[in-house]
C-alpha cells in the first residue's frame, strides 16, 4: 500500500505532529528494504524560471525493479492561466534528467505519480453555482468545468494520468483558521475591491502506468518500440506486470492553518518482483552483546559496485527509516577478514544496546543508496557486566534510552 499525501501550508508553519496525516501510526514497519536507486531533482518555474516559488520537484526510485517516480509541482496561479499551468508541467518533465540509462526522464518510469497544488479552477461557472453544489455535495456538477479535465481534452499527455472522482469539496480557497471559503475582500493595485475565490479543486494526485508504445508511424503502419530502449521496456512491462489501485481520494478538513486542506490518497500495488535475490547476505557472528566486540559475516550473492562509504548498521526490529540505526561500521575500514565468498566484518561493542533486544543487520550501499541486504532478526543479549555493576540509566546508549522511555 502506497500512502501520498498534497498539502500547501502557504506561509504558515505545519503543525508539531502531522503523523495521522501521513499514516505514520501504523504498526506495520516501513518496507525500506526492496527500494533503491534514490534520486531526486527540481525545476523552477518562478519569474523567469529563476525563482523557486513555483516549479517541480522529482523524486525516482526502484520498486523491487520497477521503476516510479514521485512528481510533486507548484504551478501558476489564477484562473486565466490554465494553458501557462500545462506549459510548466511539460517544461518540468523535458527538463529533468536523470542518471539512469533505462529512465533517463520522468516519463520514461513505469509508474509516475503527480500531485501537488496544481493551482487548476473551476470555469466559467459563478460563485453561487459553486458554492450550491459545494454545499448539496452535488460535486460531479462541477467536474466537466475543472481546468484539468478540461486540459486533459485537449493535451494528450495529460490524459495518460489517471484520477480518481473528486467525491470530496474543494480544497480550496478557505479562510485561515477554519472550515469557511474564502470571504474576504481582496484589493486591487487601484484600491478596488476585487472579487472573492471561487473555491476549487487546486490540489490533486494522479498517476500514469506507461502506456504501451502502439503509435503508428506517418505511413499509417503500426510501430512497436521507437527504439532499442522502449522495445525492451515494452518486453519487461509484460513480463513483469504492474498494476495499480486507487482505495482512498480525500480530503482532510481537520488542518486549518493554511488556505488549504490536504488531499490524501492510498493505493494498492500489485506487481510481479523482478528481482528476488538480495545483492548481499550477512548475519551476526556468535552471541551478541555489549560486554565484547561483535563480528559480522557478510557474502555477496550477486555483482554489485561497492565502495569505502559502505556501511552495515544495527537496527532494532521494526525500525521505520534508514537513519534509524543504533549503530554502524564501516564495511572497508573494520574489515577484519575477507575471500571471494565471505567477509568478516567487526563492531564495537560500544554502540551495541546495554539492554538488548532483538535486531537485524542491513548492509547500506552508498553507490545504490539503499539498503541491499538484510539479516534474520536475532538476539542481542543483556550486558551482564551492566547487570553487576548496577548500570545508571544516564549511562545507556541511545536505544537503551528509547527502550525505557517506550516502557
Amino acid at each position: 500500500r502506497l500512502h501520498i499525501v498534497t498539502w500547501n501550508v502557504a506561509t504558515a508553519e505545519p503543525p508539531d505532529d502531522v503523523s495521522s496525516l501521513l499514516h505514520l501510526n501504523s504498526p506495520k514497519s516501513a518496507d525500506l528494504y526492496i527500494i533503491g536507486d534514490i534520486q531526486a531533482t527540481y525545476t523552477r518555474t518562478g519569474i523567469f524560471r529563476y525563482w523557486g516559488n513555483k516549479g517541480g520537484l522529482s523524486v525516482r526510485l526502484s520498486f523491487y525493479g520497477h521503476t516510479v517516480c514521485f512528481l510533486n509541482c507548484h504551478l501558476a496561479a489564477h484562473m486565466q492561466f490554465a494553458s501557462e499551468r500545462v506549459d510548466e508541467f511539460e517544461y518540468i518533465t523535458d527538463m529533468q534528467t536523470f542518471d539512469c540509462k533505462k529512465t533517463p526522464k520522468v516519463m520514461d518510469h513505469r509508474l509516475v505519480f503527480w500531485f501537488g497544488d496544481l493551482n487548476f479552477r473551476i470555469q466559467d461557472h459563478g460563485m453561487h453555482f459553486v458554492r450550491s453544489c459545494i454545499s448539496s455535495q452535488n460535486y460531479n456538477l462541477l467536474w466537466s468545468k475543472d481546468q484539468l479535465n478540461m486540459m486533459k481534452d485537449k493535451e494528450d499527455t495529460l490524459r495518460q494520468f489517471e484520477e480518481g472522482p473528486l467525491d470530496f469539496q474543494p480544497t480550496y480557497k478557505f479562510d485561515l483558521n477554519s472550515d469557511s471559503y474564502d470571504s474576504r475582500l481582496y484589493k486591487t493595485w487601484f484600491g478596488f475591491n476585487s472579487k472573492k475565490r471561487k473555491p476549487a479543486w487546486t490540489d490533486r494526485i494522479l498517476w500514469r502506468l506507461r502506456p504501451k508504445d502502439d503509435v503508428k508511424d506517418e505511413q499509417g503502419e503500426k510501430r512497436v518500440g521507437a527504439d532499442i530502449r522502449k522495445a525492451k521496456q515494452m518486453e519487461e512491462d509484460e513480463e513483469y506486470p504492474l498494476k495499480i489501485r486507487q482505495d482512498l481520494y480525500t480530503s482532510n478538513m481537520e488542518y486549518c492553518i493554511s488556505d488549504h486542506k490536504p488531499v490524501i490518497s492510498v493505493f494498492t500495488l500489485e506487481l510481479k518482483k523482478m528481482y528476488e535475490t538480495p545483492l548481499v547476505r550477512l548475519q551476526p557472528e556468535g552471541d551478541w552483546s555489549a560486554d565484547i566486540d561483535a563480528m559480522v559475516v557478510y557474502s555477496p550473492l550477486q555483482p554489485f559496485r561497492s565502495s569505502t562509504w559502505d556501511w552495515i548498521g544495527l537496527y532494532k526490529v521494526g525500525f521505520t527509516a534508514v537513519l534509524d540505526y543504533i549503530t554502524y561500521t564501516w564495511v572497508k575500514d573494520d574489515e577484519v577478514a575477507f575471500n571471494e565468498e565471505l567477509n568478516q566484518i567487526y563492531m564495537d561493542k560500544e554502540g551495541i544496546p546495554v539492554q538488548g533486544g532483538e535486531c537485524v543487520l542491513c548492509y547500506f550501499s552508498s553507490h545504490l543508496n539503499c539498503i541491499i541486504g538484510i539479516s534474520e532478526p536475532f538476539k542481542v543479549h543483556e550486558s551482564k557486566v551492566a547487570i553487576e555493576e548496577g548500570l545508571m540509566p544516564e549511562k545507556l546508549n541511545q536505544f537503551d534510552r528509547a527502550e525505557q522511555v517506550s516502557k
